[in-house]
């Protein structure tokens, strides 16, 4: 078991299940009918949902705010830390996603008593909204400034909608990330939400990273792959397998997260 894995979540091959919130205020998406009330409200359901199936954490991501941005309004951050703060999981860690935009993802996390959260923070990338470059040393000055040292990183090196720029290999964008970025976790996508990615990302990412580091993968686990990849990573983020019809818009389906735990609970009795 992973030594910071194992303080942060206090099992082996920990679940961290996405909690979606529906699009906010200002996004395109926004609706004025379910308003903000009613965004609790289906943020609580689902919490609900995924606390009876025993995952062992949650992450909270602004999934709907489509299409995404870099520097989000204060209102989004606004509605977000309202949200968190009335529905997060009172006996689990928690983490904030704010997508794609690191500095409001940390200011969420510090104002709500998140662990940590998951963004992308080191390298360049040509993605759908452009050329992407976040500023590892920004964030992490950021960090210190408001006194939220406590909060890990989870970065992703291989975000989805995205492609690295440059000739590096995975093994040496996760090792740099690890030692040179200082991230706390390093995690593996596919190309889209809800799809896994090439299992020998993963393995590359393994050896860079020779246990100091945690892996953690952070699309595409389901039921039925679950098994393959944890054989490599050290936890795993599910979201769209956990959802009515294994769709990301939709709401979480309680039997195909009990199914999906059931699962994850045989993995560990047998390691």
């Amino acid at each position: 078991m992973n030594p910071l894995l194992k303080e942060m979540f206090g099992v082996d091959k920990p679940i961290i299940a996405m909690a979606h919130l529906p699009a906010m205020p200002g996004m395109p998406n926004y609706d004025p009918i379910l308003n903000i009330d009613g965004i609790v409200e289906n943020v609580r359901r689902d919490i609900g949902h995924l606390l009876e199936a025993g995952v062992d954490a949650v992450l909270f991501c602004n999934e709907d705010d489509r299409p995404y941005s870099f520097n989000v309004g204060f209102e989004a951050v606004a509605v977000m830390t309202r949200v968190i703060t009335e529905v997060r999981p009172p006996d689990l860690p928690f983490g904030v996603d704010f997508l794609w935009d690191a500095k409001a993802a940390l200011a969420v996390a510090k104002a709500t008593g998140a662990a940590f959260i998951r963004e992308v923070v080191t390298g360049v990338y040509e993605s759908d909204m452009g050329l992407w470059a976040p500023d590892a040393a920004e964030l992490y000055r950021y960090r210190k400034m408001i006194d939220a040292e406590n909060v890990k990183v989870f970065a992703n090196i291989s975000p989805e909608f995205a492609s690295p720029l440059g000739t590096r290999s995975v093994y040496e964008r996760a090792r740099s990330a690890a030692v040179s970025s200082l991230v706390d976790a390093i995690l593996i996508a596919g190309p889209m939400a809800g799809a896994e990615p090439d299992l020998s990302l993963l393995i590359q990412a393994k050896e860079a990273l020779n246990d100091c580091t945690p892996l953690v993968l952070n699309t595409g686990a389901n039921v039925d792959n679950i098994v393959r990849f944890l054989a490599y990573a050290d936890a795993a983020i599910v979201g769209s397998s956990l959802k009515v019809d294994g769709y990301t818009w939709n709401p979480v389906d309680p039997q195909r997260a009990q199914t999906f735990m059931s699962k994850v609970k045989q993995i560990r009795v047998k390691a």
